[in-house]
């Protein structure tokens, strides 16, 4: 689904906040560069637009990931969360984010239960 540029602002802001949780990995595509694996699952902070700036902020634990003008905005959702998103900025490079869940490890309680 594309976003409107009107609409930035609002949506990151609203889907920032249940986004926390996620890790994040961020792929950039262009024709300069080929494609480049920017963040691999990196623990996502949130994400917000600057239209004084116009840059699209994607904060990673340990990285920071800006977009200057960015021209378009894809967001793909599954059901009402965010799984992936995609801009495209000035130079026509693509900027691919894709969201997921942290993988839960079993409570070291369930390891000395097999044991015994």
């Amino acid at each position: 689904m594309k976003l409107e540029k009107s609409q930035w602002c609002g949506y990151f802001d609203r889907v920032s906040k249940a986004l926390v949780s996620k890790r994040a990995e961020i792929e950039v595509a262009s024709l300069k560069l080929g494609d480049q694996i920017e963040a691999e699952w990196l623990p996502l902070l949130g994400i917000s637009y600057d239209p004084k700036n116009d840059v699209i902020d994607i904060a990673l634990e340990g990285l920071t990931h800006l977009i200057h003008e960015p021209r378009e905005v894809y967001v793909k959702q599954d059901g009402l969360e965010l799984s992936a998103l995609e801009v495209v900025d000035a130079e026509g490079s693509r900027q691919i984010v894709v969201l997921k869940d942290p993988r839960m490890l079993p409570s070291p309680a369930q390891f000395t239960k097999k044991a015994s």
